[in-house]
């Protein structure tokens, strides 16, 4: 029987710049999904902890202070420990200072970007990691396109106009099962999507886990996002 991971590392020391003027008083794993009444960051650690994760740490920088501050406040549904970057390490650099962190170095975990809103089986995911035999698996989202696209035929003529497509290709979805042995593959500064993942990559031993059919996710970079979440939301209701 597979082992799923109960621990995970959260990475919420960005600026998150494009999401002011949400983020001037306040990291952006902080900022309320409208309508919830929640952070991003309480509503990752409900989805971690209903896929059986005892215990989170939390890789803070920017305003740490105000997400501890928080954390403190709040009942949690998991086992929290914050660390704070004193200087930006970068994504792959955060996510090993975190990892470092982690209650039990000897078996696997998973991690995700702060800004990620989601819904879906991470036991399942820790499965397919498994199978495959794998040193990190990232899941995989088709985003739609926010554009209308234009569909024409090859004399030119436009054949149809198709809302917000799903796009023909997966992005990284920014939530991760990792080995045991994956921290020390880490840089101790930089980011590991240029270093470490590539380095998997050529060497068969990184996954990529396609989000069920129908698996809510969405990255909360602008406040577009912000107001796309609080419709979707509205919609599920």
């Amino acid at each position: 029987m597979t082992q799923h991971p109960t621990q995970a590392v959260i990475l919420a020391g960005g600026q998150g710049s494009r999401l002011r003027p949400y983020t001037d008083d306040r990291p952006k794993p902080m900022v309320e999904i409208p309508g919830t009444g929640v952070p991003i960051i309480g509503h990752q650690l409900a989805w971690l902890a209903a896929e059986g994760v005892t215990d989170v740490v939390v890789s803070s920088g920017h305003l740490a202070e105000v997400l501890q501050e928080w954390l403190d406040q709040s009942e949690l549904p998991c086992h929290v420990t914050t660390v704070i970057e004193r200087e930006p390490l970068g994504r792959g650099g955060g996510l090993k200072f975190a990892a470092r962190s982690l209650p039990r170095p000897d078996e696997p975990w998973y991690a995700t970007n702060g800004d990620i809103w989601t819904r879906f089986s991470l036991r399942d995911m820790a499965d397919f990691h498994t199978e495959r035999d794998a040193t990190a698996t990232l899941a995989l989202a088709r985003p739609r396109i926010p554009w209308g696209a234009v569909e024409t035929d090859e004399f030119g003529h436009v054949l149809d106009f198709i809302e917000a497509p799903p796009s023909p290709y997966l992005i990284n979805a920014g939530v991760y099962v990792f080995s045991t042995g994956f921290t020390g593959l880490l840089p101790e500064r930089g980011d590991h999507e240029r270093t470490t993942f590539p380095r998997l990559a050529r060497e068969r031993r990184l996954a990529g886990f396609p989000l069920p059919q129908g698996s809510y996710w969405r990255a909360i970079d602008t406040a577009k996002d912000l107001t796309e979440a609080a419709k979707e939301l509205a919609g599920h209701g």
